[in-house]
């Protein structure tokens, strides 16, 4: 009996999709001539975010003028920056010296969950930031009683909690796909993206997912920072003082740049119609939120912060006498 070649062709993919055991991350592997001077930067940055974030949560533990809702959510921020960027820059090290990039299908869906999880607590963090900053210039005579301890502590809690059920699913959803032919993955991490291109069959379910997963944790916050952002510069430019409306201004200017920052690269890179994704584009909009992003943040709320420079100087005589 003569089989037919579409027969062929499907009893081969599903050989390939039931014996595929791990992927090849490509990373940077186009460029192998750059890949120490890639190694040297990444490290860099890497070292940088570990110690300025940790240099963010010191103070912000240690200094009483510092212990304030707003500097709670910056100190929780910093904590998950430190995460996010310990699942994925530690990997790209290691496959830069290697040049190997082979990763378990495990891992694999392993980085991904942990990328999603962190990604979407950041975002949800970012609107209570939002949030924190509206209550404080809007409503100033009730702040203390709506933003206590308690309430900030419920809203971290919900900023992790909420999140973690979804990134689960949504793994558990794209990793349950067949995968066959290439197991080369052209990207650096296991992002959707990337991941969902070697898929074999109709996507089309799971692309749909990915925008609702989208729109709930990234676009809907996004709008809740503008909306929150607009009722705050309409009441900073009601204030008759000049100083006071500065002053107000830069409490708010720091968290907006990363706001911008932070919700521009992940809303292109999730957002976008696969078919449309070039490869390129995609690696380099992650190398913008899972690097540069991270680097940028904590100097962006230390240098324009006035409280946290005046901390960190009292920290550093304290540690020089």
């Amino acid at each position: 009996m003569q089989i037919s070649k579409d027969e062929q062709k499907f009893t081969t993919e599903k050989s390939n999709a039931s014996s595929l055991t791990e992927f090849v991350l490509l990373g940077f592997s186009d460029v192998p001539h750059l890949r120490w001077i890639l190694f040297g930067i990444f490290l860099l940055m890497y070292l940088t975010i570990l110690m300025c974030n940790s240099t963010i949560m010191l103070l912000t533990r240690t200094d009483t003028a510092l212990q304030t809702p707003m500097y709670f959510f910056l100190s929780n921020f910093s904590f998950v920056e430190i995460c996010y960027v310990t699942v994925t820059i530690p990997r790209m090290l290691m496959d830069l010296c290697t040049l190997k990039g082979k990763i378990s299908i495990f891992a694999c869906a392993t980085q991904m969950c942990f990328i999603l999880m962190l990604g979407g607590t950041e975002c949800l963090l970012l609107t209570a930031m939002a949030y924190d900053r509206y209550v404080a210039i809007c409503n100033p005579l009730h702040y203390s009683l709506v933003m206590n301890h308690r309430i900030c502590a419920w809203l971290v809690a919900v900023c992790w909690i909420s999140v973690i059920p979804v990134v689960i699913g949504q793994t558990y959803q794209i990793f349950s796909l067949p995968f066959c032919g290439s197991n080369r993955i052209n990207h650096f991490i296991c992002d959707i993206p990337p991941v969902l291109k070697l898929a074999c069959g109709d996507t089309f379910v799971n692309e749909i997912a990915v925008y609702i997963v989208a729109m709930v944790f990234v676009m809907a916050p996004f709008v809740l920072i503008i909306f929150s952002y607009c009722k705050i510069i309409c009441s900073i430019l009601k204030l008759s003082s000049a100083k006071g409306r500065a002053k107000a201004f830069s409490t708010c200017s720091s968290h907006l740049t990363v706001v911008i920052l932070f919700y521009g690269t992940a809303g292109i890179t999730y957002l976008q119609p696969k078919p449309n994704q070039s490869e390129i584009i995609g690696k380099l909009l992650s190398l913008f939120y899972t690097i540069l992003i991270p680097t940028l943040n904590p100097i962006i709320y230390t240098l324009r912060n006035k409280d946290i420079m005046l901390a960190l100087r009292k920290l550093l005589s304290k540690l020089l006498v």
